[in-house]
């Protein structure tokens, strides 16, 4: 493939990504070829009491593929970036563990998510909390900030996976750790699926 017909496939890409995420957003209890909301979220392990003081929003519209929560062993404290943030519910429940001393920033590209995980954190007066638009790929934040980087059934969808983990690591601190949760394939994608942006971002 060439690089232009690269870019203009991660373009494509891009867009329908963002167009399926609004759908979750705009209409959580929709049905969706992926588990959405509280039951996804208690599916995947998150804890009773996490999803309980969170906004009934931020989990209604929660669509990731595990649990990041617990394997961060979030500290008071500390700073964390998570990528690819939604409409907020990792970020959240990462800032209520690291407490106003800490830091949570969520990268996310699209808008519309953005805006529920500000109105999200909004509701629970978390200033400790903060969205970003950007890119994954080149997330918005400076070198070796982060005491963990968390994601959550994103790095699946970018076009340039290696590049994000790259930036995961340069964000962090030394001594710093990733809680990652994605779905992998066990063979290589066949090349009508590599083209299909409907098919990659499914």
């Amino acid at each position: 493939m060439t690089d232009s017909a690269s870019a203009t496939l991660e373009q494509a890409l891009t867009a329908e990504v963002t167009r399926m995420y609004e759908e979750v957003v705009s209409h959580p209890d929709a049905e969706y070829h992926f588990y959405t909301g509280r039951h996804a979220a208690e599916l995947y392990g998150y804890r009773a009491e996490d999803l309980d003081a969170m906004p009934v929003n931020a989990v209604r519209a929660f669509a990731g593929v595990g649990c990041p929560i617990e394997r961060a062993r979030f500290q008071p404290g500390e700073r964390v970036v998570d990528l690819g943030s939604g409409a907020g519910l990792d970020s959240l429940i990462a800032a209520r563990a690291v407490g106003p001393a800490g830091e949570v920033i969520g990268i996310e590209l699209n808008p519309k998510m953005i805006e529920a995980a500000e109105a999200n954190r909004n509701e629970l007066g978390y200033s400790q909390a903060q969205f970003r638009q950007g890119r994954i790929e080149q997330p918005p934040v400076e070198d070796a900030h982060a005491d963990v980087v968390i994601s959550n059934g994103v790095i699946n969808l970018s076009f340039r996976k290696a590049q994000v983990l790259k930036e995961a690591f340069r964000m962090l601190r030394p001594g710093g750790r990733v809680s990652i949760v994605d779905v992998v394939s066990a063979r290589p994608l066949s090349q009508s699926i590599v083209n299909d942006p409907k098919l990659w971002a499914s």
